[in-house]
């Protein structure tokens, strides 16, 4: 399974040189504000993340560049993050969304001509995983045990997402995967958060993995499958095949389990 090229992240320029390069991967048709991040694993390695618009679809749809960065560590196998460098301050709603990481205590915030910064004093008083109970967190290992009979290579690579999930909240534990015109194929999972609406969609996040994973054009986009759990709390079909018509209108599968 395909999700960036690693290659591009091992380069050992500093993180805020990076930024630049990571605004390249932006697609924001609505509002032509190019954000870039650049996030730096517990391993060490750097991932890129930018800002992703879709036209016609609610702005809740909108994929911040610090969550782009954010799938991006993931997808790499990273378990935590040590810190992030942002273009500009990043917005209430990202502060939430990094809340909910496993290394949110300690991670720290970089922008440019500032020093850095720990999450914890952009987000004072916090409200996270722990004040509803639960003691994993985003980016810890998950491993839900959902199986489907005999699935072929797009419908594996979404299973395989939805297994990785993290939906502590609903339970509703769901991947994508999307398949190029080459074959070569992206997935992302479900990241739900604390305060729910910075949640991140398992379609949002495959489509960043492929879009950083150097398909700056949706019209590579051929299929599309969704595996969730059957009769899940926060269904991710209607929400998979809005923002898949508004970028190119590829056919989605979906399969319960």
């Amino acid at each position: 399974m395909r999700t960036c090229t690693r290659e591009l992240w091992h380069a050992p320029r500093p993180m805020l040189d990076r930024i630049a390069e990571a605004k390249t991967f932006a697609i924001p048709p609505i509002s032509n504000f190019y954000v870039g991040a650049v996030a730096r694993g517990l391993s060490g390695r750097l991932y890129l993340g930018a800002n992703f618009e879709f036209p016609g679809q609610a702005l809740s749809f909108c994929v911040h560049a610090e969550q782009a960065a954010v799938v991006q560590a993931m997808a790499g196998g990273e378990t935590g993050l040590e810190m992030i460098a942002v273009s500009a301050a990043p917005c209430g709603y990202c502060r939430q969304f990094l809340q909910e990481l496993t290394s949110a205590s300690t991670l720290q915030i970089a922008i440019p001509n500032r020093p850095p910064t720990l999450l914890s004093s952009l987000l004072p008083e916090a409200f996270g995983p722990s004040d509803l109970g639960v003691t994993a967190a985003l980016m810890s290992p998950q491993a839900h045990g959902l199986a489907l009979d005999a699935p072929d290579a797009l419908a594996a690579a979404a299973l395989a997402a939805a297994n990785a999930s993290y939906a502590p909240y609903s339970q509703s534990y769901a991947g994508v995967a999307l398949r190029t015109t080459d074959g070569a194929i992206f997935s992302g999972a479900v990241a739900e958060n604390a305060a729910y609406n910075p949640s991140m969609s398992p379609m949002e996040a495959a489509i960043v993995n492929l879009a950083i994973g150097g398909r700056k054009s949706y019209a590579d986009i051929a299929e599309a499958v969704l595996v969730e759990v059957k009769d899940a709390k926060a269904s991710q079909a209607d929400a998979s095949r809005a923002v898949l018509a508004s970028i190119g209108g590829a056919p989605l599968r979906v399969l319960t389990v």
